[in-house]
């Protein structure tokens, strides 16, 4: 492998402050967009398939505007997309590490310039993102996995064995054999570009299924990847039925490998139905998967009550509470619970929800009417249930968008159903608990959920901060000191966790790269023996 490849960078966030090149940009393209219905077809092989059969993409923040209509497959495309990715394989799998990464490398630079407001734009209206919610992740995070994952593979490539005199030992790192099935959430669309992308990139070809509700930001992602050179068939974009997809895709013995997002009861499905089929496959699937979480932060007495209120706004309602690690259970002791309780109401107080066009709102809508319905499920029931406050939000509207209040919520039961249960919304529960408890508050923080991908403590004290680093160890893949437990950064803090949250194969490092690779051991003898007998042999 060449060792003049770039070395990576992390892209900077724009700002997007008033009479800004980029914020004139956004506008531009958020107007433009609007103003059309794209029809997004499916792409095997590279070429366009339209089936007549469409699903509507709306405008969370206004479900009357549709933005798009995708058309749906079938199982007969689906077995297309697969013979597609199939055929593909041998010239991409063969093809020189150096071009495969000048595609990626070449898709960055697209998106840091002139794609970067499409982009933009179709997640904003797609997702309901704020312009920074958008920037931070459609732009500049899907940018930096394109570029670090090239370096990571350059590193990889440098992990070779030792020689001995006489002999050349190396590991040749091929791409797995048969496809991969990458299955993409909603919530960000660097994801959508970095599970199908980043086993492309290793040499693998790639059904890529996105969530239904992402497929407007997820096509032009295709597309930019398609701008910057991706041969045809590498990556084969399909939408439908999930259930339909994902059985055809796994009763394919060429399955090689499930590179998932999403919820944990699915990911456990695909795990049991490939642990079935198991001696069907050519090769053991290899299954990498971020799933569920019920992401925590707890507050020590020595903690900064200013630092802890930010930390619990930013963490639990930035993007409506929908990222994977957004807080939705708080630790707080009772001397700090004044002070973090008013700082926190003063905050939500003036917090602005609605179209994300108009960039004085920090909030959009969460993302379809399944995910309002269950929300608001939720605070109808802690309405009515004895020990619980709502002390702030607690309501929505889906009168023209999803909307959903940010709601703060105080229990005494700390093993309440929203201190437990996943909700992916803009909802936070706080148990306040004895200043003397601390101990038994961080073992409460350990066994209350089932998941474990991210979590925070905020603490002054280094005595208590080393505990709860020690107690916790296991509560959290992502686990943060002083900060809120979101905005995990490619190259900086590689992502993802364990127990219920999934295989922890860390997107946005060398970990993850490995799953999509099968090692091969070559040992080559310069001065091969020419005759059967040792030394040891000789006499008597």
């Amino acid at each position: 492998m060449s060792a003049n490849i770039p070395a990576p960078r992390n892209e900077p966030i724009l700002n997007y402050s008033p009479g800004s090149p980029e914020r004139a940009a956004i506008k531009a393209a958020l107007k433009a967009m609007a103003s059309e219905v794209v029809d997004i077809p499916l792409i095997i092989g590279g070429k366009e398939i339209r089936t007549g059969r469409t699903h509507d993409v709306v405008a969370p923040h206004d479900h009357r505007k549709v933005l798009a209509k995708v058309h749906l497959a079938s199982g007969r495309e689906i077995t297309q997309a697969i013979q597609a990715a199939d055929r593909a394989y041998r010239d991409w799998s063969q093809m020189r590490f150096e071009d495969r990464a000048a595609v990626f490398l070449r898709a960055a630079d697209l998106l840091a310039g002139p794609w970067r407001q499409i982009i933009n734009a179709a997640t904003m209206l797609g997702q309901s993102k704020t312009i920074f919610q958008a920037e931070i992740d459609a732009a500049c995070e899907m940018i930096d996995f394109f570029r670090f994952n090239v370096g990571y593979a350059k590193e990889l490539s440098q992990q070779q064995p030792v020689s001995s005199p006489g002999v050349w030992n190396r590991l040749e790192y091929r791409p797995l054999e048969g496809f991969i099935y990458a299955i993409t959430p909603f919530n960000f669309t660097a994801i959508g570009g970095n599970l199908a992308g980043t086993p492309a990139l290793m040499g693998n070809t790639v059904v890529w299924k996105p969530a239904a509700t992402a497929m407007l930001s997820n096509y032009y992602t295709y597309k930019l990847l398609e701008a910057a050179g991706l041969p045809p068939g590498v990556i084969n974009f399909v939408a439908g039925n999930s259930v339909m997809i994902t059985d055809r895709v796994l009763s394919d013995r060429r399955l090689a490998g499930v590179h998932f997002t999403g919820s944990t009861g699915v990911f456990q499905s695909i795990w049991k139905q490939v642990g079935e089929r198991v001696a069907h496959y050519a090769t053991y699937p290899r299954l990498v998967g971020e799933t569920g979480g019920k992401d925590f932060v707890i507050a020590h007495p020595s903690a900064d009550p200013q630092a802890v209120a930010v930390g619990l706004v930013r963490g639990a309602f930035e993007y409506q509470g929908q990222k994977c690690s957004a807080a939705s259970r708080a630790y707080i002791p009772q001397s700090l619970w004044k002070p973090v309780r008013d700082a926190m109401l003063g905050m939500i107080a003036e917090i602005k929800m609605g179209d994300v066009a108009d960039f004085r709102n920090f909030m959009g809508a969460v993302i379809d009417a399944k995910s309002f319905a269950k929300l608001t499920g939720y605070l109808e029931q802690a309405k009515k249930d004895r020990g619980v406050s709502i002390l702030a939000g607690g309501n929505g509207d889906d009168r023209k968008g999803y909307f959903i209040e940010p709601t703060l919520i105080q229990v005494k039961d700390p093993k309440y159903r929203t201190m437990c249960e996943e909700l992916f919304g803009p909802v936070l529960t706080v148990y306040v608990y004895p200043d003397n408890a601390w101990k038994q508050t961080l073992s409460l923080v350990n066994t209350t959920s089932p998941y474990a991908l991210t979590g925070s403590v905020f603490a002054t004290d280094r005595r208590a901060i080393a505990e709860a680093t020690a107690t916790l160890r296991h509560a959290a893949g992502n686990y943060y000191v002083n900060d809120k437990p979101t905005g995990a950064v490619v190259g900086q803090q590689p992502f993802g966790g364990a127990r219920a949250s999934g295989t922890n194969d860390k997107a946005g490092s060398i970990l993850n790269l490995i799953r999509w690779v099968s090692a091969r051991t070559i040992k080559e003898t310069f001065v091969p023996p020419t005759d059967y007998k040792y030394p040891f042999m000789a006499g008597q």
